[in-house]
């Protein structure tokens, strides 16, 4: 599924995994975020309930552009740099082309929603 992110007037696209948990996202889809800084490396936002972490592996090492789940907090993660392994950090998909406005310092004003397919 490829959604749509929209960060204060500039759009980048996503591809979503076929998981569980990438799925369940999707459920919540469109939502409005305010996405915060964190460790220089992320940008987090909190989710309006828990995603389910049916069959997901024990943690993932993320990558510049991975969107991810951070189970213990309930969080949206988008990378803007590469991290460690984390321990139950769920990836959701993969955003496409130019991280730059997701390393703009502070706070950024986020929508998401699904991309309808043509004909739909």
């Amino acid at each position: 599924m490829k959604i749509r992110l929209i960060l204060d007037g500039r759009t980048l696209t996503a591809t979503l995994d076929d998981t569980p948990t990438a799925r369940d996202f999707a459920a919540l889809l469109p939502l409005r975020l305010r996405l915060d800084d964190y460790a220089a490396t992320e940008k987090i936002a909190d989710l309006p309930r828990k995603l389910t972490t049916e069959g997901a592996p024990a943690g993932h090492t993320p990558s510049a552009g991975d969107l991810a789940y951070y189970a213990p907090w309930g969080n949206l993660a988008i990378f803007h740099r590469d991290f460690r392994y984390s321990e139950r950090l769920v990836r959701l998909g993969r955003l496409e082309g130019d991280l730059a406005a997701l390393r703009a310092p502070g706070a950024l004003n986020a929508t998401l929603e699904r991309i309808e397919a043509a004909g739909r």
